[in-house]
């Protein structure tokens, strides 16, 4: 009986995973709500910030029971497990999805949110000028992100590693999309599209016996740039865990109104209703990503008429919130098992 709950808890930890992954590969979600709505945020900022000059001398010291104890590391390796399944699975299914069936996915996207925001407002009680102003604080940074122009791309490899330390906000600080703001600093496609189909090719050509990628110029640069993107998101893990860690055992209260600020301004750019603006050239023609997909720019949005289609977007909506509440029930009687 304890073997068996034990495996659904280390399943339900990888499905977590995957649901994270997910969440912030989709520019406007964060995927640090779901760990937020799923009950284990503070275990996951906890075991990030023992990452530290501790486990560092017991890694070093082949202590290596010893280190996956310290920092969690069934926790954490179960966690990011389902993330990168997710990155090959899920988050390829969202893509298909979203270029599909958007005003849908978004409008599930949107009833998540205002479920999210429903769950972290209901236990909080400690409402007040101060923590008003920061909720307030939160919402008009959260609405401005919303409202920028993005960049151009830049494959230079310290932007391409300030990107990563950035693109990990959304894992560790909810409502703070990382997939958005790494569309304005111009680098979601090349970071989140071209560079992880270029691990996904050379991993299709390992297995295949094909090694003739390491002859392609292009292949190999994009296979340095996702390495460097990746050092930067861990060193971003890390550094946010212990500055977040910090400010939560400090100022708790403040942290959480500025958080659910956070949340409520992203709604601005999850919005179902809205028309995509694509990048183009001079003669008005599509800018395509080695994909060949459209870039997008940006979102024109709008408020929607009465229609069937729009019927049905609201009850996506209801199916969102749904959903978190599953979510928060399913956290509700983990808690009182493990209780």
């Amino acid at each position: 009986m304890q073997s068996t709950r034990h495996l659904k808890d280390r399943i339900f930890l990888v499905i977590k995973g995957l649901a994270m992954g997910a969440a912030n590969k989709v520019p406007g979600v964060s995927g640090g709500v779901v760990a937020f709505v799923a009950g284990f945020y503070e275990e996951f900022i906890y075991s990030l910030q023992r990452v530290n000059k501790t486990a560092f001398r017991l890694l070093f010291n082949g202590r290596f029971k010893s280190f996956f104890r310290y920092t969690n590391g069934k926790f954490l390796a179960l966690l990011f497990l389902g993330m990168v399944i997710s990155y090959f699975s899920v988050s390829k299914l969202l893509d298909y999805l979203i270029v599909n069936y958007e005003l849908y996915v978004w409008s599930t996207f949107f009833g998540m949110i205002l479920g999210s925001i429903y769950y972290i407002n209901k236990d909080f009680e400690s409402w007040n000028k101060r923590t008003l102003t920061f909720l307030m604080l939160g919402a008009l940074v959260g609405i401005s992100i919303s409202f920028l122009d993005p960049a151009k791309e830049n494959d230079n490899l310290f932007f391409v590693f300030f990107c990563g330390i950035i693109s990990v906000s959304g894992m560790t600080l909810p409502g703070f999309s990382g997939s958005f703001i790494l569309i304005l600093l111009g680098n979601y496609v090349l970071l989140l599209v071209d560079s992880v189909n270029a691990l996904y090719d050379t991993i299709a050509d390992i297995f295949s016996g094909n090694f003739d990628f390491i002859k392609n110029e292009v292949r190999i640069r994009m296979l340095k740039v996702l390495a460097v993107f990746t050092l930067g998101s861990v060193t971003g893990l890390v550094t946010f865990s212990h500055i977040l860690n910090y400010i939560l055992h400090h100022y708790k209260n403040i942290t959480l109104a500025t958080i659910i600020g956070f949340i409520v301004g992203s709604l601005g750019v999850v919005w179902p209703w809205k028309k995509t603006i694509y990048l183009t050239n001079e003669t008005g023609g599509y800018i395509l990503d080695s994909a060949g997909k459209q870039i997008i720019l940006n979102y024109k949005r709008f408020f929607p008429g009465a229609s069937t289609e729009t019927y049905i977007a609201i009850a996506y909506i209801f199916l969102g919130i749904l959903i978190v509440l599953g979510l928060e029930w399913y956290g509700q009687r983990t808690r009182q098992i493990k209780a």
